[in-house]
């Protein structure tokens, strides 16, 4: 009896976290990677270009982000007359974290007549200073929705600032940002796994670093990535992002091989980012009880931060981004 009480107590926790929904009229959004069973209970899984897109449409009072903290200021400020919850405060985001505010002032000043591109992976603060927002989805197509000759700012990704330079031949300066799990990945590791693995194909997020990109069969976003397994006539696939996306590319085509890129110290588990970690079934449950922790953001913060990140959706609407 004692072996099945925690699986009663999730079941339960499932259960009441269900009910509390329909009571609240509240949805739940979770990202790629999160856990599985997180995975399974949300209203909507998706990459941040989609959590974004559904968090400023929705019928819900209550919206709970099963995520990190940016992503949750984010919904807030799509929606500010919501009541956004994020289950733990101390989701943070190493990359966010890397680009502070008055930091990134000061490089705006120093580099005067930009137009300024910042990945939804910042604070709302960083938002506020921006021009127009991108995820990694769709940072190509606006960086080359604007004219040929705009001199543009990209920040805080450097790996993936690097690859829209590379990818659009634009004048771009990049701030130098990185995140603590894509900056990770052995490329000694995923070549062996390759030879290891005959027929297996390397897909690649853009956050990686160069080498690791230059051995890509593929190089796209999260959900890209998933579309790419889907659609693809391969049986394996060596996974250079967050692992939490395996949970879906499992559900999605089950007979496939999915292999988690290592990171460069495998006593670290570098490849998994300890931030999404930190939301679980149990937080959620609470956090929706409770409705609390609440997210808040100023209003003023608001007002700048929402229309960088309102003509990255009409931008990408344009270009046929649905997801």
């Amino acid at each position: 009896m004692i072996k099945n009480l925690p699986l009663k107590k999730e079941t339960n926790y499932i259960s009441e976290i269900k009910r509390m929904k329909k009571a609240k009229n509240a949805i739940i959004l979770a990202h790629y990677y999160q856990t599985g069973d997180i995975q399974d209970l949300a209203d909507f899984i998706g990459d941040s270009l989609a959590l974004s897109q559904k968090a400023a449409e929705n019928d819900a009072d209550i919206i709970l982000f099963a995520g990190v903290k940016f992503m949750a200021e984010t919904a807030k400020i799509l929606a500010p007359g919501k009541k956004v919850l994020l289950p733990d405060m101390n989701a943070g985001c190493s990359l966010a974290d890397s680009c502070r505010a008055e930091d990134f002032k000061k490089f705006i000043d120093d580099n005067p007549g930009r137009t300024v591109i910042t990945y939804v992976n910042t604070t709302a603060e960083i938002k506020a200073l921006s021009d127009i927002s991108c995820t990694s989805s769709n940072a190509v197509e606006i960086v080359n929705s604007l004219p040929p000759d705009e001199k543009i700012i990209f920040a805080p990704d450097r790996n993936l600032g690097n690859y829209v330079l590379n990818k659009t031949g634009r004048d771009i300066v990049v701030w130098d940002g990185t995140c603590h799990v894509h900056e990770e990945f052995s490329l000694e590791a995923i070549i062996k796994l390759k030879e290891e693995n005959p027929g297996a194909k390397i897909i690649v997020h853009p956050e990686c670093e160069l080498p690791v990109r230059m051995v890509a069969d593929f190089i796209g976003s999260t959900s890209a990535l998933l579309q790419f397994t889907i659609k693809d006539n391969a049986k394996c696939y060596i996974v250079a992002t967050e692992p939490g996306i395996i949970h879906q590319m499992k559900k999605e085509m089950p007979e496939k091989k999915y292999i988690p890129a290592p990171p460069k110290d495998s006593t670290c588990g570098c490849s998994e980012c300890n931030f999404m970690k930190l939301i679980t079934i149990e937080k959620i449950y609470k956090c929706l009880k409770n409705e609390k922790p609440e997210i808040f953001v100023d209003p003023d913060i608001i007002k700048n931060a929402s229309k960088p990140i309102k003509r990255m959706i009409e931008i990408s609407k344009k270009a046929g981004f649905k997801q």
